[in-house]
This record gives C-alpha cells, structure tokens and sequence, in this order.
C-alpha cells in the first residue's frame, strides 16, 4: 500500500476540484473525469445508439436488418425470433431483449412504420396500445419483408463501406445502401446525451415523388408533392400550412392530428378506429374516465375498449338526446384523442448530428445516393473490365489450341503449367490461371469462340458504365428510375387524412351562469370583494385587515369581466362570475394570490372595461401623459395576462378611466397646478407609448397628483387653466389647497367610478 503522503489534506483544500478520499485512489480534477470518462460515453450514445443516420437506420435496426439478411431470410420461410435474437448478438452484443424490442418496432404487426422491413407472425403487440405486450421470441417468427429488396440489392456491389464489428470476428455495413429516401418514410425517435431526434414518417410514394421532382429541380415546391407527414395509426392530420412550411425548411415544428370517428345513429354511440400517432388507447379511456368522474362531461354514459384482430376500436356510448359532433369538439379538446406530434428532424450525417429541414434532407440523401449508385457503377465497370481481361487471354489461345495442350502435357510439374502457358503465350497470370481452370471437355473450338464472341459485347457494355460515372445526368436517372421503381413496386394511398382548418366544425361551449348586480370593492393592500346588493343593505361596516382600507368601489353585473392593472406594468383580465359572492364582513380574496401574480407584483387599479369603448389615462412623474383607447386590452382570445400595459420609462403617478371629456387639475411636488380639458389629448392604440408632455418640471421635481378638477377645492380655475400642453402652471394658493388626493394608493375614502 503506498505511503500516505502528509500534504494530501492540504492539496485537497487548495484544489476543491479534486477527487480523492483515500490515500490508495488516484486523484483526478473533475474536469479531467469529464473529459476522459463522460465524453466518449456521451459521443458513443449520440453517435452509435441513438440518432439515425441518413440511410434512416439507427446502428441497433442496421445490425438486426443485416444479421437477417445473412442469414437468408429474404426468401424462404420464416424463422423463430430467438433463432435472429441470438444470431444478431454476433454484431450488438446489449442483450436479447433489446435486439427484440428492436425487431418488435420493424415489424408488420406492431404497426410503428409505414413501410415495415419485419414480415412478422405471431403476437408482436401493438403501438396504439400501452398494455398489449408482445409475446416471447421463442414464440413468434419472422423474416424480411419484400421492401428490404429496394435495402440489400446493392449490399454486394461496394455501395457503402464494411467495419468490423465489436470484437473484430466479422464485418458489418456501415450504412444500408437504400433506393429511397428511408429517413423520411420510416418514423424515428432517439433520446441521446444532451440532444434527441424525433421524425415523423411521410408516405413512401410522396417522398419518392418529391425526391424525383427535387432532383430536377432543387427549389421545386415540397408542399405541393409532400403534402404532410403520415402516419401508420392513421387519423386526421389538421393542416397548418405555417407550421410545415417550418418543419420543412427548419426541421422543427409540429403536427396536430386527432383520431377519426363514425357516429353509430341506431345504437346511439361514437366508434373511434383510428387515434394519433403520440398516445394510446388505454391514455384515452383513462382521461375520458376521468373527466367523467369529475362531472366534467356528462354526456357519456360509458366507455369500452372493443379493439379485436380486426383492429383498433374504441367505443362510446352517449346518453339520450347528445349531439355526437358537439361531444366529439370537447373531447378533442380535453383528451388525448387530439394530440401534437413534434418534429425534431436531428440527424447524423458523416458522423456529425445536424438538425435539418425536409429539403435539406434531400439534398444530403441525394448526395449520398449519388455516392452508392457511383460505387455500385464502378464495381460493375471493374467486374466487366477483368472478365475482358481474360477472354483477352483466351482468345490468344484460340490462336493455337494444340500448342496449348502440347504446353500443358510437356510441363513435368503442376506449379510450372501457369508460367509456361504465361511464357507460350504472352499473357499474364490471370489469363493464364483462368486458361489452365479450363476443363479438358471444354477445350474445344466451338466453347472457345463462343466465349470470346463475348468479347466484343463487354467492350461497349464497359464503355458505357464508363460514360455513366462521367455524367451526373446518368446517375440522376438511375436514381430517378430507381424511385420510379421503388412507388410502383410498394406505393400505397395515405393512411392519414389532411383536414383543412377551414372544414372543422368549431362548437362554442355554452357556460351557464347566473347573472345579476354586484358591488364591486378593493382594499388598498389588493384584496377583492364581490357582494350582491341585498348583502350590502344588510351588512354592516366592511371589514379589513389592519393597516389597510378601502381603495375602489363601482357597480358592475356578475358576467362582466376585469381589468387589473398592477405595478408591474402587466394588466390581468378576469370574470367577475369566477369569484365568490361574500359579506362586508369578510377580508375578501387576495388578488395577488388568486390572479398568480409574478413575486412581488400589486395591484393599482381594477376596471370594468363593459363594451371596451372608453379611454384610459396613464400620468406619469416625468409630467407625461398617455390616452389609450380601452379598446387594445380587448382580445379574441381568452388571455389572462397581458404584458406592457402601459409605458415603464417613467413611474406612475396615477390612472383613471375617461369616457368623456373633462377638465382635469395635476400638480407637481413644488406647488405648481395645471387645468386642462382631456380633449387635449390624442389617443394612442399602441399600449407602450410614452404619452405626450401635460406639465414642464422644473429639474428634480415630479409630478405628484391628478384629480377632475370637481373634485378639488379650487375655487379660481382661470389662474390655472391652459389651452394648450405642455404648460409651466401657476403656484397654488392656500386657498385652493386642502383637495382630496387620488393617488394609487393615497385615498382616505372609496373613490366611486362609473
């Protein structure tokens, strides 16, 4: 055991960084673990697990493909899955399970792919539900579908390079040399070391199609071809012409799709058979049961999962006197049965993951393909061009058959035949070793000139494949042909249906309220009370917390809602009927709390806007003023929050409501008023505006208070009044002093707004 150093304490508290808590264990800075130990393991997962490359294969589908395509079973009968489980473990040594969960999600009967590359028999569970698992390997079989012709018809040409695999006993592809573009038709999904990819399949024929289209023409119209992503659980794809034109041109973005429906009028229920692609059936019972239970819908009377060999069947049974289309619009809403599927299209390419959009992908597919149809051409090229070779060589012997044989039989030892028919005949070893091979029945005249009639024939063929690899325009119309091929051998129809925004129904759904007058009051610390009239006779003083008080108070109706401004320069829009009636004598509810402010955020004001038809006025200290028309907190949509209210570039100082002209009265902090008529001041829609100048400060002096002037005691407006802004005002006299101040937070009594 080495000798423990005394300084080690010392460098472990100079250095924090440092591992090491027993003399015996190495010390390493944390960095330097990262970088030795963390690193590889991230790159090996981003790599070689969990992105797929641009064949659309990740290493794990690559490896399970290529085992079976080894052990021949593109034809013949199927095989056990144990039987493939066991022999892939020779090229993915991670355990039997996960090889099957692999071959599980190739298979026909899972149903995760469009296009399938497992002819699968046997119980491989399903991908639209969570709890049909599949059975054991010992107890399925399977071999190659027929589309795995269009993967492995090149494999043996030299198309992509071979690898060993992990203990170096055998080779391995490195990519599969695929006729069509698989990375966009098979639908992908990996989570690696700070990154994932999720792709999301197209149909085989328009992906062909757009790959033909953009080979012509690289700025070709996707859309227009490759109408929308498809999936093999099928339902309807809501069309966002916005959001595809993202994910092609980005890779990012997202689809909605939602299941598709048939209402049953005799037996009075929904049949769903087909649901999006990203949930499952037993998440959409569940999420329906617990709606129900939460007397949230109330229309369903119950709900079954009838799913059998025929396929997927979810089965509703409404109650008397429900319309089905309007209890479908809810339940799109609230339930899975409408669902987002986002895209992430992260892929390797040379070793290197890159996020790319749908053209992208193309460009970099057509370039690859273009590499393997190059490699597969110069294969063949070299194939042809050493059988010319040595039909060369026999045609020298054509020249003199018996001079050959007497070679032959004059030569004493086998090893001497080749170098003497090489020394006879002027040809090289080859030749010589292909003419020595030769049979004895088969040295004849008529074998030999029939072999060497080839001769010509392999010439024009080799000069041909020569052509080929020197024009770009060949190759295109290999791959073209061979796309062509690949739609007329396994196209098939959609499997989702687009439905444009336009042609849904859209159902309001009708809230049932009571309707009636309320008063509505505010405390100065934010608290809210909603009290019915015939309360308020009957109650006695309000009541609030110490140190607070009353603030606001108006008239409004229980279905109107509020605006709530607060310090924060944000505005909260809520609906009177969503809170609670309550009694003078209760504290009331704390906005702050109830709205979910943001920390620290209090409220200034509330106000009904009614139709959104008057003004709002914002005076801040730096004496401006802004007019906004009520109309720019009013939105389509059912927002709770706004942001930028009003201006932050100068503090509040305070803020009314205005729905028509009237003279108002400011003064600043060194005793200077003004009066002037509102009409003054233009509106403005854009809620940011800083507003225009009302009152020229002094330097360090602000502007302190805001009131209608029949509000203040001043008893001669004219020493004050201006016709225009901004304006220096008068000093106030005493007076005219002694007002009420309405400040935001400064009011001695509830200030009545109408």
């Amino acid at each position: 055991m080495p000798k423990k150093n005394s300084n080690d304490k010392t460098k472990k508290a100079d250095n924090p960084n440092v591992i090491g808590l027993r003399a015996d264990v190495l010390e390493q800075p944390i960095t330097d673990t990262l970088e030795v130990n963390y690193m590889p393991y991230a790159m090996s997962v981003i790599v070689s697990r969990a992105i797929p490359e641009i064949d659309g294969f990740k290493p794990s589908h690559r490896k399970l493909l290529y085992t079976m395509y080894k052990m021949g079973l593109m034809t013949g009968a199927r095989t056990k899955s144990a039987n493939i489980v066991g022999q892939t473990m020779r090229l993915n040594p991670h355990g039997d399970a996960a090889i099957y969960d692999t071959m599980v999600r190739l298979s026909k009967g899972y149903g995760a792919l469009l296009t399938p590359f497992v002819d699968s028999k046997g119980n491989f569970g399903k991908v639209y539900s969570r709890d049909m698992a599949c059975a054991a390997s010992r107890y399925t079989e399977a071999k190659l579908a027929p589309i795995c012709s269009l993967i492995f018809g090149d494999i043996d040409k030299d198309t992509v390079d071979f690898v060993d695999n992990y203990d170096s006993t055998m080779t391995e592809p490195s990519l599969l040399p695929t006729t069509f573009p698989n990375v966009l038709v098979s639908a992908n999904t990996g989570i690696a070391v700070g990154m994932a990819s999720n792709i999301c399949g197209f149909n085989l024929e328009e992906v062909c199609q757009a790959a033909i289209e953009y080979i012509s023409d690289p700025n070709c119209n996707l859309a227009q071809t490759l109408k929308a992503p498809d999936f093999p659980t099928g339902g309807e794809l809501i069309y966002n012409a916005a959001e595809l034109d993202s994910i092609y041109e980005t890779g990012r973005g997202s689809v909605k799709v939602r299941a598709r429906w048939k209402y049953m009028k005799e037996d009075n229920l929904i049949e769903i058979t087909e649901i999006p692609y990203s949930t499952t059936a037993e998440a959409i019972i569940d999420k329906v049961a617990d709606l129900v239970k939460t007397g949230k819908i109330r229309d369903i009377s119950d709900m079954r999962d009838e799913t059998d060999l025929s396929g997927l069947k979810l089965t509703i049974d409404l109650k008397r006197g429900v319309e089905p289309e309007k209890l479908m619009a809810k339940l799109f809403k609230q339930t899975p049965l409408m669902d987002n599927f986002s895209c992430n299209f992260n892929i390797l390419v040379g070793g290197v993951p890159r996020v790319m959009g749908v053209r992208e992908i193309l460009s970099e597919w057509t370039a690859w393909r273009v590499d393997c149809v190059k490699r597969r051409v110069f294969s063949d090229l070299q194939k042809k061009k050493d059988k010319l070779h040595l039909l060369r060589g026999l045609q020298k012997i054509l020249l003199d058959i018996d001079k050959a044989i007497s070679i032959i039989r004059a030569t004493e030892e086998e090893d001497e035949v080749v170098p003497n028919l090489m020394i006879g005949f002027g040809i090289d070893n080859k030749q010589a070793e292909y003419v020595a091979e030769i049979r004895l029945r088969n040295i004849n005249r008529a074998y030999i000139l029939k072999r060497t009639e080839e001769t010509g024939a392999l010439e024009n063929e080799i000069t041909d494949l020569e052509d080929t690899l020197g024009s770009s325009s060949r190759i295109n119309s290999i791959i073209v042909s061979e796309l062509k091929e690949a739609i007329k051998k396994f196209g098939a129809e959609r499997m989702t249906q687009i439905v444009y925004e336009d042609e849904i129904e859209t159902f309001e759904e009708e809230e049932h309220f009571e309707d009636y007058a309320v008063n509505i009051f505010l405390s100065k610390e934010g608290y809210f009370k909603k009290i019915t009239p015939m309360s308020l006779r009957m109650s006695g003083e309000q009541k609030y917390k110490e140190n607070d008080g009353a603030f606001l108070n108006f008239e409004s109706q229980n279905k109107n809602e509020l605006l709530i401004f607060t310090d924060q320069h944000q505005v909260y829009k809520a609906r009177i009927r969503d809170f609670d009636d309550t009694k003078a004598s209760n504290l009331g509810t704390y906005l702050p709390t109830a709205l979910e402010m943001d920390e620290g955020e209090n409220v200034i004001y509330i106000l009904d806007p009614g139709d959104y038809l008057g003004h709002m006025l914002f005076f801040f200290e730096n004496g401006k003023v802004a007019r906004l028309e009520l109309s720019v907190y009013a939105t389509k949509l059912n927002r709770k929050k706004l942001t930028g209210a009003y201006s932050d570039k100068s503090p509040l100082c305070a803020l009314m409501p205005l729905y028509e002209d009237i003279e108002l009265a400011a003064s600043s902090s060194d005793g200077r008023t003004i009066i002037f008529n509102t009409s003054l001041l233009a509106p403005k829609t854009t809620r940011s505006t800083i507003g225009v100048s009302m009152m020229s400060l002094r330097k360090n002096r602000v502007l302190e208070r805001v009131l209608p002037l029949d509000q203040t005691a001043i008893t001669e407006p004219q020493r004050y009044r201006v016709r225009a802004i901004p304006a220096a005002g008068a000093i106030i006299k005493p007076e005219d002093k002694g007002e009420k101040q309405m400040q935001l937070f400064e009011q001695e009594e509830p200030e009545s707004i109408s």
